[in-house]
């Protein structure tokens, strides 16, 4: 397990999100701040298992995405997600704080829910059955992304 990326995802990611304006523009893509907070803890719930989406009708694209996973490529910028709509979906959460609030909760389940249940693999629809590490590689690529896309990361 890579032990800085565990770190990131425990003690950076969400410290670098309560710089974030909730209307804060992004330099790529058409979410505001708060959308991309709760676009990132409905992320989450599918690294969690809360939530399940259908599974992309392309198993080889899958299995491509899945060994792009895993390696250190980051995403690029505007990488479209086949599974969201074209334009944002509104924000559910009054402030950000319990936007942010939200994503830590899913954050914190999905770190219990790993830790009892060691072997656990949870379907993501765009890169397949993941474990523990492949689930941890995916969040930490996609919470650098987002950061990054606000500037909050170089």
């Amino acid at each position: 397990m890579d032990q800085e990326k565990l770190d990131f995802l425990k003690k950076d990611f969400i410290f670098h999100l309560k710089h974030l304006a909730p209307d804060a523009r992004g330099t790529w893509g058409k979410m505001n701040g708060q959308q991309i907070v709760e676009h990132l803890a409905q992320m989450m719930q599918i690294a969690n298992g809360r939530k399940q989406l259908p599974d992309l009708p392309d198993a080889e694209r899958i299995q491509k995405n899945h060994e792009w996973l895993l390696t250190d490529k980051p995403f690029r910028e505007n990488t479209k997600n086949p599974l969201l709509p074209e334009d944002p979906l509104p924000v559910v959460h009054d402030t950000m704080q319990q936007s942010i609030e939200a994503l830590q909760q899913e954050l914190n389940h999905f770190f219990d829910r790993y830790e009892t249940n060691p072997g656990l693999r949870v379907k993501n629809p765009i890169f397949g059955n993941l474990n523990y590490e492949e689930q941890v590689q995916l969040l930490y690529k996609h919470a650098r992304h987002h950061l990054r896309q606000f500037g909050l990361i170089s």
